[in-house]
């Protein structure tokens, strides 16, 4: 690829929920540029952008891919994000580096909730879009609807360029509303159209609709706006440079039509994007701060300017190792260069920079302000870290990861597997930031965390076929702790005589209860020496140890206060080590009167649903034992507070989506430790007990 101006590159994303045609377009855009010689297909697994295995099984993207082609003089770098609530986190970071997106709508099921969540990401990082109604050849395809359906749904002024030539079986082309042309396309996927005088039966619609882009395309800027009002028309530049404008300065979103998969309007809809989507010249300068003092600083994207980039995504190839996929953002980076991380606080070498061709990389020799390259081997540097010449320092701030929604425990099948499973997933991690892994200290489970049931099945797919780690995946323990509720006193003796030197340890304790969360407090009340200083801490440590173990079921207690206040010792047979079996046998005893009850983990859950399936989602978390706090509306969707017991959603994800046919999303985090109620208490501490006797055999 030829070294191009800044003015003419264009970075943009195909962004909407999964199956409305990302990747099928994707597909039919670098066909028709050229870079491809056929058009693949998703259902079939020939495309360029879906290749990893995962992707081939499943007819879904699960983590975007890049390739670029020329149109009209213009370069463009194109990102195929990932639609589906499981994997559109990575969609997010990858927004963070675009300029622009195209948005799809479908021509049949029009805008769901993943739809809404991009368009609201596209607000956050202001990035200008353009709308392409797909799948106009498919049977109740309705091009208006789709528009009405992005303003109610979006609150997004939509203003139709374009409008279809049929629809579903008689779709044939585009009917173009500034040129008032119709283009006749071939039905055989080539690409290829005749323009011809739009047909009578379509006139009065397309005069129609012409009005009205005319009418808000003149509200782009005053210029226009006097030259309308004046004139009443007009011209073809002049609705082309208000288009621009408007869509630049998000007054308005220009929306086109086609199908991707027959390769009908592609053609013009590229045509489009380089007039309408903006190149990093016009999103101007770009905002960072001083990593040594924390002052805003920004980089205009020129080769003028000390270089400078964020890497927003990493992979991993078994043949290249770890590739780092970043936006340049100003000036200039050749290959074999040393750059600076200014996160990380060190040097990294580059070595060969890459163009990314889908699973494919092409070499290049240097990168400019506005380009999307790849590098291998960097050692220090992770996703969302700045990149920068180390004399002019700049960090940007990267996208904030989603947090993960859904945890199972999963469980090496060898020692071999054992032994390579933290190494293996701490470079999945670097892949994809949002999963956790975690050591549970309370259940001593690998917990693995992600955004949903086929996330964390993909990531153990990916640990077999990458690194050959073979793991199962099971439901997690909850962490129950225990409590009690009345203030008791107990003497812990321990003497031990025999043969020589014997043991001897006694003291008395009082143990009350603490407000929860206050975890566990020792007092030490001993006057006049009845037990000495030394020992004191053993006791201490005997009723801490003892704890842990719990009295009900073996969860740790907590939330509690013991006072050491009186005792007696022997001048020969006193230790540290009986003061502590002292202190854990004053800890049994007390228990046995203290009322212990049983603590779960409550969860504040947010949970984002249709109008519709709201009445049905907030009676299910009511069945869950959870508490509705709050429920606000957004756009055609409402968001539902609660707080709910954590053993009531361990597999929430699943349940939610049969509930809004995959339109709900949620979030949850642990909020705070409640009592379990007496008569599912008996069930835990009963499971808890059997387990314990399974073990124990």
């Amino acid at each position: 690829m030829g070294k191009y101006d800044t003015a003419k590159l264009r970075n943009l994303g195909i962004v909407a929920h999964g199956g409305a045609g990302k990747t099928s377009l994707t597909e039919a855009i670098l066909y028709t540029a050229g870079m491809i010689d056929r058009l693949g297909r998703v259902d079939d697994g020939t495309s360029t952008m879906d290749f990893e295995p995962e992707e081939i099984k499943r007819k879904i993207t699960i983590s975007s891919s890049l390739d670029h082609c020329e149109w009209n003089g213009h370069s463009l770098h194109i990102v195929d994000t990932p639609g589906y609530g499981n994997f559109i986190a990575d969609t997010r970071a990858c927004m963070r580096a675009l300029g622009g997106c195209v948005v799809i709508l479908s021509a049949i099921s029009g805008v769901k909730v993943q739809t809404e969540e991009v368009w609201e990401w596209a607000n956050e990082f202001e990035l200008p879009r353009i709308a392409f109604v797909n799948k106009m050849d498919r049977e109740y395809a309705n091009f208006l609807r789709a528009i009405d359906d992005m303003e109610k749904s979006l609150k997004a002024r939509g203003v139709a360029v374009q409008m279809p030539l049929g629809a579903a079986e008689t779709f044939e082309g585009v009917i173009d509303l500034i040129t008032m042309k119709a283009y006749r396309y071939a039905k055989d996927t080539s690409g290829t159209f005749k323009e011809e005088e739009i047909p009578a039966e379509y006139r009065d619609e397309a005069q129609r609709l012409r009005e009205h882009l005319v009418e808000t395309v003149a509200e782009a800027y005053d210029g226009l706006t006097e030259k309308y009002l004046e004139t009443g028309e007009l011209t073809e530049e002049e609705i082309l440079d208000g288009l621009r404008v408007g869509t630049l300065r998000y007054t308005f979103t220009p929306v086109f039509c086609g199908s991707a998969t027959m390769n009908i309007g592609v053609r013009h809809l590229l045509d489009y994007i380089c007039a309408c989507l903006p190149s990093p010249q016009d999103r101007g300068a770009v905002a960072g701060a001083n990593p040594k003092n924390g002052e805003p600083i920004e980089r205009r994207p020129e080769e003028s300017e000390p270089f400078s980039a964020l890497v927003f995504k990493t992979t991993s190839d078994p043949y290249t190792g770890k590739i780092s996929i970043f936006r340049v953002y100003s000036g200039v980076l050749n290959s074999d260069s040393t750059i600076y991380n200014p996160v990380r606080e060190c040097e990294e070498r580059i070595g060969q920079i890459y163009e990314l061709e889908g699973k494919k990389q092409k070499p290049i020799k240097q990168a400019v302000a506005g380009d999307i390259v790849a590098v291998a081997k960097l050692k220090e540097t992770l996703t969302g870290d700045t990149l920068c010449d180390k004399d002019h320092p700049i960090i940007y701030e990267p996208a904030k990861p989603l947090q993960p929604v859904i945890s199972y425990a999963v469980q090496p099948k060898t020692k071999n597997d054992e032994d390579k499973i933290h190494g293996a997933l701490q470079r999945l991690m670097e892949e994809d930031q949002t999963i956790q892994v975690r050591r549970d200290e309370k259940t001593r489970e690998l917990i693995l965390s992600g955004m949903g049931q086929v996330h964390l099945e993909v990531t153990i797919e990916k640990l077999k076929r990458k690194f050959n780690v073979d793991v199962e995946m099971k439901t997690q323990k909850v962490p129950y702790l225990e409590t009690f509720k009345a203030q008791v006193k107990a003497q812990g003796k321990y003497k031990k005589q025999s043969g020589g030197r014997g043991q001897y340890g006694d003291c008395w304790v009082e143990f009350s209860p603490l407000g929860r969360g206050d975890g566990f407090q020792f007092e030490d009340k001993i006057v006049g020496g009845v037990i000495p200083r030394q020992y004191i801490p053993a006791v201490e440590k005997g009723i801490f140890e003892a704890s842990q173990d719990g009295f009900l079921a073996g969860y740790p207690l907590v939330d509690f206060k013991a006072a050491v206040y009186d005792g007696s010792f022997h001048t020969v047979d006193s230790s540290e080590m009986a003061f502590k079996v002292a202190g854990s046998l004053a800890f049994k005893k007390a228990m046995e009167t203290a009322k212990v009850v049983l603590l779960e983990p409550m969860m504040n859950m947010k949970v984002t649903v249709p109008e519709e399936t709201m009445g049905d989602v907030i009676g299910d978390l009511n069945s869950r034992r959870g508490k509705v706090v709050g429920v606000e509306p957004k756009a055609n969707s409402q968001i539902i507070r609660a707080v709910v017991p954590m053993s009531e959603v361990l597999a929430y994800a699943n349940d939610l989506k049969s509930m809004t046919s995959d339109r709900g999303l949620f979030t949850m985090e642990f909020s705070h430790y409640e009592e379990v109620p007496t008569h599912l208490a008996q069930k835990v501490v009963a499971e808890s007990q059997k387990a314990e006797g399974k073990n124990n055999h």
